[in-house]
C-alpha cells in the first residue's frame, strides 16, 4: 500500500526556519552558480538541447553540467531545489508555439528576469569543423572565463538622433547581471595561468543616424580559449624544448620528438637554411598572434645572498640594466574559437524569477498613468500574498498550540475524578459515628469497636 502524504509545509510538524536547509553564504564572498536547463524537454528539439549543452560546457565549473531534465518537470521544482543548492542563476532555453529559441536568465530567489530571443546561433561541433586546428576539451574548462564586455554603456539621449532601446539603469542592470554570472577576478591574486578562456559579450551599437531606426538591443556572444607561446624561437628550437619536457614527464609522445638520426650534429638541424625548421627561417619564427605580452617565468626563482643583491643594485644604479628584466619572457597570445556563438536580442525585462512586473518591453510601451496603475495593482498583490503567509503563520502556531491545551485539559478532568474519589472514601469512614452509636461504660470520644456490655442508645 502507498504511502500516505503528510502535509509538512504549512501543517504541524513543518520546519520552516529562515534558511531552510540552505547554505548560509554571504551574497558577496560567495561563487556564483548557475543551472541551466530546457523548459519542455521534449519540445525544444535535438538542436537547442546541444546547445544547452555547449552553454553548460561554457558556463563550467560553476553549473550542473550533467543535469537531466524530465518531460514531468516545471519551473517551479528547479526554483524550489535552487535555494537550498545555493544556485545563484538559472538559465532557461525554451521554444515558442511560433518556433523561435528563447533564453531567460533569472537572478535567484528574487529576480529580476532578462529575455532574450536568440535569432542565430552556432553549435561547438559546428566550430571545430570551420577550424584548420581546433582545440578540444582540456584543462580550459577547470576555471571561470574572464568576461569583456565592449559597448553596454551608450550614448547619452542628448548625443544621439534616436532613443535608447533600453533606458539608461535598465542598461545597467543588465550589465551587473552578465557581471554576476562568474567569479569577479582580481589582478593582485588571480594567478596569470588559471586564465584559460575568454568570453566576449558585444552589444551591436545601432549606427544609423535616421529617425527610423528601431533601436534593437543586440549582444554578440563568443567563447574562445587562450593559447600562449614563447616568441622570438623557431620551430625547431621550440620542438627540441618540447622534446625535453616529454622525456622528463611520463607521458610519451614520439611525434612531440623530432627525427636527428641522420645528422651529424644538432647545429645541423638548427642553422641549415634549407631545413623544414630551421633557425634561419623567419617564417618559421613569426607565428601568426593577436598580441604579444611580456609575463614572469613559471621556473623557480634563484634564492640570492647579500652580496649578489648588493651587485644588483649596483648594476641599477649604473645604468646598466637598463632595458633588461629579469625573469621576463615574452609570449605571444592567440584565440581559438570553442563556441557556441550566439545572437541575443533583449524582449523583455521582467521583476521577480520569470513571475513579476514588466519593467521594460520592446514592443509595449506605457504612459505614466499606465505605470502608476500597474504599481497599484503589484502593491495590492504583494500585500494579499503578505495577509496569506501571515494567516498561515497563525494557523500553523494555533494547530502547535492545539495538542499542549488538549493535554492540559485532560490532565484537569483527571484531577477532578481523583478528588471525588477521596470524597468517597472519607464519608465511608465516618459511616460509625454518623449512626450515633457509642458504647457503654466508655467515654463518648472513644472508638473502639470491641466491648463486652451491651450497646444503648445514647440519651
Amino acid at each position: 500500500m502507498a504511502r500516505r502524504r503528510s502535509k509538512k509545509r504549512t501543517h504541524l510538524g513543518a520546519h520552516n526556519g529562515p534558511n531552510k536547509g540552505a547554505t548560509d553564504l554571504s551574497a558577496a564572498n560567495r561563487t556564483p552558480k548557475s543551472m541551466v536547463l530546457r523548459i519542455g524537454a521534449g519540445e525544444v528539439g535535438p538542436s537547442v538541447t546541444r546547445l544547452v549543452k555547449d552553454v553548460r560546457l561554457m558556463m563550467e565549473p560553476g553549473t550542473a553540467s550533467r543535469l537531466k531534465e524530465r518531460r514531468s518537470n516545471r519551473l517551479r521544482d528547479y526554483i524550489t531545489m535552487a535555494g537550498p543548492l545555493g544556485v545563484s542563476h538559472l538559465l532557461l532555453f525554451s521554444r515558442s508555439p511560433s518556433g523561435n529559441t528563447n533564453l531567460r536568465i533569472a537572478l535567484n530567489p528574487r529576480g529580476p528576469t532578462l529575455h532574450f530571443r536568440v535569432e542565430r546561433y552556432s553549435l561547438c561541433k559546428d566550430i571545430q569543423k570551420a577550424l584548420k586546428h581546433a582545440k578540444g576539451g582540456g584543462k580550459e574548462y577547470s576555471s571561470a572565463p574572464l568576461l569583456v564586455m565592449n559597448n553596454f554603456t551608450s550614448q547619452s539621449s542628448s548625443e544621439s538622433h534616436t532613443s535608447p532601446a533600453v533606458p539608461k539603469h535598465l542598461e545597467q542592470l543588465t550589465t551587473s547581471i552578465f557581471q554576476s554570472l562568474f567569479p569577479p577576478i582580481s589582478p593582485q591574486t588571480t594567478p596569470l595561468s588559471s586564465i584559460r578562456r575568454v568570453l566576449l559579450l558585444n552589444r551591436e551599437l545601432d549606427t544609423n543616424d535616421s529617425d527610423t531606426s528601431d533601436g534593437v538591443y543586440t549582444l554578440n556572444l563568443r567563447h574562445y580559449a587562450i593559447t600562449t607561446k614563447a616568441t622570438g624561437l623557431s620551430k625547431g628550437i621550440r620542438r627540441l624544448k618540447a622534446a625535453e619536457k616529454v622525456m622528463t614527464s611520463r607521458e610519451k609522445k614520439k611525434k612531440a620528438i623530432p627525427n636527428l638520426g641522420r645528422l651529424d650534429d644538432v647545429a645541423d638541424y638548427l642553422l641549415d637554411p634549407a631545413a623544414t625548421a630551421g633557425f634561419t627561417s623567419a617564417s618559421e619564427s613569426e607565428v601568426e598572434t593577436d598580441a604579444e605580452v611580456e609575463v614572469l617565468e613559471t621556473s623557480a626563482r634563484q634564492v640570492l645572498n647579500n652580496r649578489q643583491r648588493e651587485q644588483i643594485r649596483a648594476r641599477g644604479a649604473n645604468g646598466t640594466s637598463k632595458g633588461t628584466r629579469r625573469g621576463v619572457e615574452k609570449r605571444a597570445v592567440k584565440l581559438v574559437e570553442l563556441g557556441p556563438r550566439m545572437k541575443l536580442r533583449l524582449m523583455k525585462v521582467e521583476e521577480g524569477v520569470c513571475n513579476g512586473k514588466v519593467m521594460w518591453h520592446e514592443f509595449h510601451s506605457k504612459t505614466n498613468e499606465e505605470v502608476k496603475d500597474l504599481d497599484q495593482l503589484w502593491e495590492g498583490r504583494r500585500q494579499e500574498k503578505e495577509r496569506r503567509k501571515k494567516e498561515q503563520r497563525a494557523n500553523v502556531e494555533k494547530k502547535r498550540k492545539a495538542p499542549r491545551a488538549k493535554a492540559g485539559a485532560e490532565g484537569d478532568a483527571a484531577d477532578e475524578v481523583e478528588d471525588e474519589d477521596m470524597d468517597d472514601d472519607w464519608d465511608s469512614e465516618d459511616f460509625e459515628d454518623d449512626d450515633g452509636l457509642i458504647e457503654e461504660g466508655q467515654p463518648e470520644s472513644s472508638k473502639s469497636g470491641k466491648s463486652a456490655g451491651r450497646l444503648v442508645p445514647s440519651g
